[in-house]
């Protein structure tokens, strides 16, 4: 790591601590002495699964996004719990959320959505060999679940379907394993 570049912290103190999200502003020294502030938000975590429904297909969610205010079309995703390893996070949410259950599990990458302004990361699986079971939401959760060849899911990207920014990472890292 470039040491040059660290930012050390001076002080620190919480704005928010709500039920998801805890909110910081902390004050920073900077590489050339000086000071200065930083606002961020700490995230839990979070996993997305890139499920092959079939070779080529793959497993998407409608979904509104309230602080957006509209429908986003995503793969499945959700936070980490407290103390849950990535793995159960992701097999939890693709059942939850889509019904499906997968034979072959594989992490592929992490993700970091929002450096500028939050620590969340995002660990990203492949699932194969998916069974249905059976959707199983949260509570207050609504969602509709469809599938889409990668093909017409890129195409949903270029022509602005799709602007979900950890999907279109996603999509990135299914069209190489999955090529």
């Amino acid at each position: 790591m470039d040491t040059a570049l660290d930012e050390t912290c001076v002080s620190s103190e919480q704005l928010l601590d709500g039920k998801l999200l805890k909110a910081w502003r902390d004050e920073v020294r900077l590489p050339d002495g000086s000071k200065s502030i930083r606002e961020f938000i700490k995230h839990p975590g979070a996993c997305i699964v890139i499920a092959e429904l079939r070779p080529g297909v793959l497993v998407f969610e409608r979904q509104f996004r309230y602080p957006v205010g509209q429908v986003f079309m995503e793969l499945p995703a959700g936070k980490l719990d407290a103390c849950e390893e990535p793995l159960a996070c992701a097999r939890r949410e693709l059942l939850e959320e889509t019904g499906y259950v997968a034979d072959s599990w594989q992490h592929i990458a992490t993700l970091h959505p929002c450096v500028a302004y939050s620590d969340e990361h995002i660990e990203v699986f492949l699932a194969r060999g998916l069974k249905y079971e059976g959707q199983r939401l949260d509570e207050g959760e609504f969602l509709e679940v469809f599938e889409m060849s990668l093909a017409d899911a890129e195409a949903c990207v270029f022509d602005g379907r799709i602007t979900d920014a950890k999907t279109i990472a996603c999509l990135f890292w299914a069209r190489r394993f999955l090529a």
